[in-house]
């Protein structure tokens, strides 16, 4: 039998640099919020190419604290499609938003313009993209809708590790791109993992805010909060699994 996603026959290449980053960890005595998250979060920003990455604890939560970070909560509307994971849609619960499914383009599995016109009301706040199967398309229209229409566009990309539109990466189009670092993905973890890409300096020092306990600095919370965090052992796990991410990636598409 062959595994669809068979993690230990994927770790045997990277097996050794993973002890090792976890060895590093787990000498320095530092497990979260430390240098190595730090560095993760730039290494993540950087290749994206937006000026910040705030590391949080899975791909849900950093589509929930981009929302939240955005002032979008209850009584709002958020437009998205219904062909994603279920994840997508409860974030936007979880943030207090209204959900609102457009329809999709049966060509391709993504949004469809027209349909989401039509779902556009007063009280609509944010578009949701899904770059489902790493599907990104026709930005520059995506952006000329919502500029319009004065709502912000937001990106999902759990499926769009290192995916691009005219050179552009996945994640930057936007307010706010979230991804997730599930093992599963292309760039996965040992564990649960997520980050939120942005280049707004309120969005991301809210996004900090909110992923621990809405704290600005010891005892003081201006913020309601989670306990949301990419921890350092997952954060060195995903650097040293990132030096191997453009090899796989292309490998995996010349086997598709």
């Amino acid at each position: 039998m062959i595994l669809m996603n068979d993690f230990k026959a994927e770790s045997i290449e990277l097996q050794q640099a993973m002890q090792s980053a976890v060895e590093r960890v787990l000498a320095s005595g530092w497990y979260i919020l430390g240098k190595e998250l730090e560095s993760f979060e730039e290494q993540w920003a950087n290749i994206c190419g937006t000026k910040y990455g705030i590391g949080v604890g899975n791909g849900m939560d950093a589509i929930e604290i981009s929302l939240r970070a955005l002032g979008i909560g209850v009584g709002d509307e958020v437009i998205t499609t219904p062909m994603t994971a279920f994840a997508t849609v409860l974030a936007i619960i979880r943030a207090g938003a209204t959900p609102v499914l457009a329809d999709i383009d049966s060509s391709t599995a993504l949004l469809d313009p027209l349909s989401v016109q039509r779902c556009i009301s007063p009280k609509t706040r944010a578009l949701l993209l899904v770059h489902l199967y790493g599907q990104v398309r026709c930005m520059n229209e995506w952006k000329v809708l919502c500029d319009d229409n004065n709502i912000i566009l937001l990106e999902d990309c759990a499926q769009a590790h290192l995916a691009a539109w005219q050179g552009r990466m996945a994640g930057s189009f936007g307010a706010a791109g979230a991804y997730s670092f599930y093992p599963t993905k292309n760039l996965g973890a040992a564990g649960d993992a997520g980050l939120l890409i942005t280049n707004e300096i309120e969005v991301a020092t809210k996004a900090k805010y909110i992923r621990n306990y809405g704290q600005s600095e010891r005892y003081h919370h201006p913020e309601i909060g989670l306990n949301s965090r990419l921890d350092e052992i997952q954060a060195a796990i995903l650097s040293e699994r990132l030096k191997w991410l453009s090899g796989f990636t292309d490998a995996k598409g010349v086997r598709l």
